[in-house]
């Protein structure tokens, strides 16, 4: 579980499927209210005020994101408290008044580092897996983004094990790096990048 702050009221927070499974919780999970998934969202909660400083009480928004193969993001918007403090103190058996939206992204989207592990990545997949992509620049890293419509599943499967190889999975949605990512490469990437950089 990985976290970060966006804004004083506001949270990302990274699940892996590793962190889903470990509490016994399937994805669909997700959608459903149920006490695991409560507690997972006390822990999380927990974990944002320890690292974060982020204090979650009151009414909270909150958008779950799903994403193939990745996990899923969490985005915690704390609102305003409506009635004042001393009578927030006598609510305190409703610490969390949540506010649940969720959303699906198919894309797989995998950062690098360095240009040389998309370059690397590119050339493993070129030819074999797909010549598809588009690529972006988002906060000093290069992102690799793909549409797995109509890809078969072991090909999707064959994918993301070369990406996993080269770079890691990332929580940004496409939405983000098409407001605030600078586009590179807006098709065919692994083939303009494998051919583009040769040895």
């Amino acid at each position: 579980m990985r976290m970060e702050r966006l804004s004083q009221d506001k949270i990302r927070i990274f699940l892996t499927f590793d962190d889903l499974t470990e509490r016994g919780i399937q994805k669909e999970d997700m959608w459903r209210e149920i006490p695991k998934v409560h507690e997972l969202f006390s822990e999380m909660m927990d974990q944002a005020y320890n690292e974060l400083g982020f204090d979650a009480s009151g009414p909270l928004a909150v958008e779950v994101f799903a994403m193939p193969a990745q996990g899923m993001v969490v985005i915690v918007t704390r609102g305003k408290l409506e009635r004042d403090a001393e009578h927030a103190a006598e609510d305190e058996d409703e610490v969390y008044e949540l506010e649940v939206t969720l959303e699906q992204s198919e894309a797989i989207i995998y950062r690098f580092r360095d240009i040389e592990d998309a370059i690397g990545a590119a050339k493993t997949l070129n030819g074999r897996l797909t010549d598809e992509g588009s690529m972006f620049r988002y906060q000093n890293q290069w992102v690799l983004c793909f549409d797995p419509a109509g890809m078969e599943s072991s090909a999707y499967h064959a994918l993301i094990a070369v990406l996993a190889e080269y770079g890691e999975a990332t929580s940004i949605t496409p939405a983000v790096l098409e407001e605030y990512g600078q586009l590179i490469i807006d098709s065919d990437a692994v083939k303009v990048l494998a051919e583009h950089f040769t040895n």
